[in-house]
């Protein structure tokens, strides 16, 4: 994943098995936060997180945020 043209942000995992760890993660094209991540395991299965409503910014006035929560949706089996 490119991050160099359009920035990234830190996604804080909020809940499920990936509680409490973080991961960076690069804005759409559009320059908005991913509403979805599906993050990979080496165990044969992936998980999928939903952007929740939770935003940080570095400083007052950013226009775009430096940390996104996102809360567990599921487990799919490869």
């Amino acid at each position: 994943m490119d991050t160099s043209s359009h920035g990234s942000y830190t996604a804080k995992l909020i809940d499920g098995p990936l509680e409490g760890k973080t991961v960076a993660t690069a804005f759409l094209e559009s320059g908005d936060p991913r509403p979805r991540l599906e993050l990979n395991t080496d165990a044969g299965k992936h998980y999928v997180y939903s952007r929740s409503s939770g935003l940080e910014f570095e400083t007052p006035g950013d226009s775009r945020p430096s940390a996104v929560d996102y809360r567990f949706i599921e487990t799919v089996f490869d």
